[in-house]
This record gives structure tokens, sequence and C-alpha cells, in this order.
């Protein structure tokens, strides 16, 4: 009866918790507009200055031009007519090296077709499309991309302390909701290949806005896909595999171990849980296709319920079930946290994260195996020094 409240009661946590962190997986998307790695809420006044005064034909003679800061120090102005045409001009604070911004299809780097614009050592401006056949630089292919570049020069200006890209696309239906990727290096590039960014972002941002619509037009999912996967490494990578070591390695502390791991593994559950919902919207926004990624991650939710319902589930030490239910928690666990982290690896690949995630989960797994093996050695010494029960046919002194 205890068993049956308690699973009542998770389930009513259940459906209390599922709305709060879909709205924190909503919150995490809608950061607005200007948004990254830097706040862009704090640069509305450049979008009064008229580039219309320095831009050459036909960028410096738009008219309705709408201006909207977007990360960093970048801002975008834009137009579109009935006939599809859209005048794109961006704008960054400029030192050296370049800029560009990339339209994608599912928002990843690889695939899509970007304008990348700089100053070359001669003092000469150079803009021109890039086609992202790959993460490495050289698969950043110049002149070449899917861009619907129409006929009208693409343009470079320095104004003031900002470098100014303007080019024009014409596309075959209006353009409305589009994942564009914003980056920027400090490093000139050499014969047009692009060194490495500094820093990158991606948005959706909807170009079919108009200039009183909210801020939360913009949907900053570069930084959704950085937050869907911090939870999942956290969850995942760490609080799960700590809740698991708890019951192999510290059972000799009843009945702490007990306790420690069900708290653990309840805190990496929700966890768990709001990155799957958090997983769930970035699908819902940009129709990723990663069924392997999404796939592996709702069978791994799957195990988790399953997991939770055997600890609501657990017979007695007592009964004869029990050691099934043993055979069945410690193998689901065990499945769960391999395609756990299996999918963490995959995601890192498939997100295009780079080295330091990389590096960062790998030192993270690194150390957690360290860890097992470490408890798994002074276990093993534990049980060696355990005196061995002596046979009770075996005496002592045997009476001849």
């Amino acid at each position: 009866m205890a068993n049956l409240r308690s699973f009542v009661g998770f389930c009513v946590l259940i459906l209390f918790l599922e709305p709060k962190l879909a709205a924190l997986a909503n919150d995490s998307g809608n950061v607005g507009v200007g948004s990254g790695s830097g706040s862009g809420s704090g640069l509305p006044e450049l979008c009064n200055i008229d580039a219309r005064s320095f831009l050459p034909p036909p960028y410096g003679n738009l008219s309705s031009v709408i201006c909207k800061p977007i990360w960093n120090t970048f801002i975008l102005r834009y137009s579109q007519d009935e006939d599809n045409v859209v005048n794109i001009i961006l704008s960054s604070v400029y030192t050296t090296g370049w800029v560009g911004i990339g339209f994608s299809k599912d928002g990843k780097m690889v695939g899509s077709s970007a304008m990348v614009g700089w100053i070359n050592r001669k003092g000469h401006a150079k803009i021109k499309q890039f086609y992202l056949q790959g993460p490495k630089e050289w698969e950043v292919i110049p002149d070449k991309g899917e861009l619907p570049l129409t006929g009208i020069p693409s343009s470079l200006v320095i104004h003031g302390p900002s470098i100014y890209l303007a080019f024009q696309l014409k596309f075959e239906n209006h353009l409305a909701r589009q994942p564009i990727i914003l980056a920027f290096g400090t490093r000139i590039p050499k014969h047009s290949h692009l060194t490495h960014h500094e820093d990158k972002t991606t948005i959706l941002f909807d170009f079919s806005a108009g200039s009183h619509v909210s801020a939360a037009s913009s949907t900053n999912f570069g930084q959704m896909k950085k937050n869907h996967g911090v939870l999942g490494i956290i969850g995942w990578g760490l609080i799960l595999p700590i809740g698991a070591i708890v019951p192999r390695y510290f059972k000799h502390k009843d009945p702490l171990w007990y306790y420690l791991h069900s708290v653990v593994q309840f805190i990496g559950f929700a966890i768990g849980l709001a990155t799957v919902i958090l997983g769930q919207r970035l699908y819902n926004l940009i129709h990723a296709d990663f069924p392997s990624h999404r796939g592996i991650g709702i069978f791994v939710l799957v195990l988790s319920i399953l997991q939770i319902l055997a600890f609501f589930l657990r017979p007695n030490k007592d009964a004869k079930t029990r050691k099934f239910w043993n055979w069945y928690h410690h193998w689901v666990g065990r499945f769960a946290l391999f395609f756990g982290a299996l999918n963490i690896v995959l995601g890192i690949q498939i997100g295009d994260a780079g080295s330091d995630w990389k590096i960062g989960y790998g030192f993270l797994l690194g150390i957690v195996i360290v860890t097992v093996i470490v408890l798994e050695v002074l276990a093993y010494l534990r049980r060696s020094e355990k005196p061995t029960p002596l046979d009770p046919s075996f005496q002592m002194n045997p009476v001849e």
C-alpha cells in the first residue's frame, strides 16, 4: 500500500513538473533578439545609424528597412518585397579578421552557405560566398554555395567602428522563419581560405516579422542546443552514473546508500526529462532529421521511466520475486547508462559542438571510469580481508 501511494505521488509530481520543464525549455529558446555570447539588447541605438548615407545602390536606396540587434554586436537590416527579393545588410563591430552570416536548412553549420566579409592586409574589402562542406577549415569552399544571389553585386563597407556586409537574394517563396548562423574570426583569411571562427551562434530568425513584432520573433536555438547538451551531460554523464555507483560500492553503509541512490537518481531523472523536453522543442522548431539521436533519447527516457516504476514496485527482501526484480533493475539501469553515454557522444558529433565539448565529456567520462576502477579494487580488497567461514566438519584438535 505504501508503494502504491508513493507511485501515485510520483505520477502527480511528473504531471506537475512536465509543464514547468516545458516552460523552462521555452524560456531557454525565447531569449530575445540580441542574445548570444554577449547581448545586443544594449545596442538598439546602432539601428539609428542611417546606412543609406554610405552604402552603394541599391542598398543605399532601400526604404522600409527593418533593423534588429540579433547577437553580440551583430545588427541585421533587411527588406523583402512582393517578388521575394530579400536585401540583407549585416553589421558588426570590427577590428580585424572576418565576419559572416550563413543560411542553414537544419540549423547545422555543415551543409550551409554563408556570405563572409573582411578587409585584407592590403586594405581591400572582400566579400564572398562560401559553402560549408564540413567542419574542417579546408572543407569551407570559397565561391561556392546554394544562396540564390541575384545579379546585383554584393558590397562591403567600413563605417566608423563597424563593418557592413550587403547582398541581395531572391527566393522562390516568401522567406519566413529561417535558421541563420552568425560567426566571426579574428585572423584575416589567406587566399580566401577562412580561419577557424572565434565564436558562433545559430538563431531562428523570422524574416516575415515587421518592425512591430516582439523580440521573440528571433529564437536563439544555438543557445538551446548548448542547454540541451549541458543538461544531457550533467544528467546522463554525471548524476545518473553517480547514482548507479552508490548501491554497488556503498551497500555496507545501510540504509544511507539506499536514500542516496534514490535521491540522486530522482534528480538525474528530472534533468534527463528536461533534456528530452528541450530536445523535442528543438525538433519542433527546426525539424532536424536526426532519427538516431532522437530515437535513442526517447529509448533512454523509456528505460529511465521503467526504472522509476521499478522503484515503486520493489518487492520485499524475503519475496521470491526479489531476485528477478534485482536482475531486471540492474540490467535495465546498465542499458540506460550505456545508451545515455552513447547518445551524448552522438549528440556532440551531429551538433558540431567542437573539440571543447569532446574533450570536456571525455574528461568527465574518464573520471567516472577511473572512479569505478578504484572503487572496484577497494571493494575486492575489502572482500578479501573478510575471514573465510570455517567448515563445520573441520576440527582444530581432532580426537584420534
